[in-house]
């Protein structure tokens, strides 16, 4: 409904009531406006249209691809979305990601903890909540300055100003994105993802990131150690996912799922297998065996068949198989294709570096079976994406006989390389990357998964530089105050912010002439209106 249609429908609802006369029309619908989701489900439902959307306008052209940024904290998803719609107007193609590594280090209550789900799984559903939260909040305060602005303009007798306005009120865009939300590898066995997933999505996640880990020895996708599980293991967490959307009405709930098996050399456990050509006796013919006869089985060995011969899985003392080396990029292919087959929505491919053709040649083999077949691709903090892109363009030149003497490739990274044609190349494939990706390798969306926990420090690292030694107080003014002003950064009205104008609203709305407000002359925040 429009803003008129809303003042009208309270007006009726009031008149139907003979001691409501207290009760103003035009400040229900205000609320009602500043309130548009009244749950998570519908916060789910109406970002997963919007992805699904998304998604086929990708497929219509990789250049609508969609990027997100990882947020620990609801005030920073908040900035993020305020300062995307500051400065482009719109927040289309824009999300957010839940990172479980953030969760981990920076909300548990254990303290910080490696990325090995070791947090409480609460912790995830209820920073999705806390998101929103924020996220509504922004929208409460947006048009809240709308409202004012429309009073003013009443008040001053400007009927096109007000018409503008009421306009702006009709088409105010909702700071309210889509979450793509790591599960992890589900905490648990099926039941345990299923249960996880419900609380996920009633909080308002549209999206669930689902990785192929064995849930009790989950590694972060960048380090050692990472362990997978059979297919139908995995599969049936998928589906787990899938029966949590569908019980709970989000019919176009997303599932994307992650395959770390690129960098993971080890299966707890050898897949079960009816007949020969099976999902178990393909994830089975990755094993590390040896060849043997009846005669060498030994004590406690596990032995598998496979065409007529009899073979000893390689087994570690942590009662771990090893895979043969060099099928990881097989079997993220399978995993990939196999979880599209049943289920899944969009990939995710966790590589050891961002280099386009790696990745590509992985998607042409999946896209030969699932022609649509689209990723979700970790810009990961973990690259030293400077280093990675000027080797890239090294090894590039070396190739097209250009002379590279000037540069010694083990040490790209110095500071003495930088502004040279080397780096300036490697820089501008940095800015194009995800653009260039997006067309060549599939790529439907771009995130970067840690970016907020590293400026935070980087920001906090400056501040404190400069406030504790010789700059002092000019240290927060000229590093952050100053620049806040001048940028037009929100918070610099912290008080406003925070809610305070919206209290003062509510105040005039229950008391009338009688409330007090707090943002009369006195408000040090009046200092900031220019």
């Amino acid at each position: 409904m429009t803003y008129q249609q809303q003042i009208g429908t309270a007006r009726q609802t009031i008149g139907g009531h003979a001691t409501w006369g207290g009760i103003d029309a035009e400040s229900v619908a205000r609320m009602r406006l500043q309130n548009r989701f009244q749950t998570g489900l519908d916060i789910a439902r109406y970002t997963a249209s919007i992805m699904r959307r998304d998604m086929a306008a990708y497929d219509a052209d990789p250049a609508a691809y969609t990027q997100s940024l990882g947020c620990w904290h609801g005030f920073i998803g908040q900035q993020k979305i305020i300062s995307i719609k500051k400065h482009f107007g719109t927040t289309d193609r824009r999300y957010l990601y839940l990172s479980g590594w953030m969760v981990a280090a920076l909300r548990s209550e254990f303290g910080p903890l490696p990325d090995q789900s070791m947090h409480e799984k609460t912790s995830v559903p209820a920073l999705i909540e806390e998101l929103y939260t924020f996220l509504r909040q922004a929208d409460a305060r947006e048009l809240s300055l709308l409202f004012r602005e429309l009073d003013k303009a009443r008040e001053s007798g400007n009927e096109v100003e007000a018409q503008r306005l009421t306009q702006a009120i009709d088409n105010h865009q909702t700071h309210v994105v889509p979450i793509i939300a790591d599960i992890d590898a589900g905490f648990g066995n099926a039941e345990a993802t299923y249960l996880l997933a419900k609380k996920m999505i009633e909080a308002g996640a549209c999206a669930l990131q689902i990785e192929n880990q064995v849930s009790d020895e989950k590694q972060c996708g960048h380090q050692d150690g990472k362990v997978t599980v059979p297919h139908e293991d995995f599969l049936a967490k998928v589906r787990a996912c899938r029966y949590a959307f569908l019980e709970l009405g989000v019919d176009d709930g997303i599932i994307v799922t992650r395959t770390d098996s690129l960098g993971a050399g080890l299966t707890k456990q050898i897949a079960f297998s009816k007949e020969p050509g099976d999902i178990g006796d393909q994830y089975n013919a990755f094993l590390d065996c040896d060849e043997i006869d009846v005669a060498q089985v030994g004590n406690g060995d596990v032995v598998i068949t496979r065409e007529g011969k009899l073979l000893r899985p390689k087994r570690l003392p942590s009662n771990l198989f090893q895979f043969r080396e060099g099928t990881g990029a097989d079997r993220c292919v399978l995993d990939c294709i196999t979880s599209l087959q049943n289920g899944a929505d969009l990939l995710w491919i966790e590589t050891e570096k961002p280099h386009i053709e790696q990745i590509a040649s992985m998607v042409d083999r999946i896209r030969e079976v699932v022609p649509n077949a689209k990723l979700v691709y970790n810009n990961s903090p973990s690259f030293n994406w400077t280093l990675n892109f000027r080797q890239q363009v090294f090894d590039a030149w070396t190739q097209a006989g250009k002379d590279v003497s000037a540069y010694d490739r083990a040490r790209l990274m110095s500071v003495d390389y930088d502004g040279t044609p080397l780096a300036e190349e490697a820089d501008e494939r940095i800015r194009t990357f995800q653009k260039d990706a997006a067309a060549r390798a599939g790529i439907f969306h771009h995130l970067i998964t840690l970016p907020t926990y590293h400026t935070a420090a980087l920001s906090t690292d400056n501040l404190a530089k400069a406030y504790f030694g010789d700059e002092g107080m000019l240290g927060y003014v000229k590093g952050v105050q100053r620049r806040e002003i001048r940028e037009g950064i929100a918070c610099v009205k912290h008080q406003n912010m925070s809610g305070s104008d919206i209290g003062d609203d509510h105040k005039e709305y229950f008391a009338g002439e009688a409330a007090l407000k707090a943002g009369g002359v006195h408000n040090t925040m009046n200092q900031f209106a220019a």
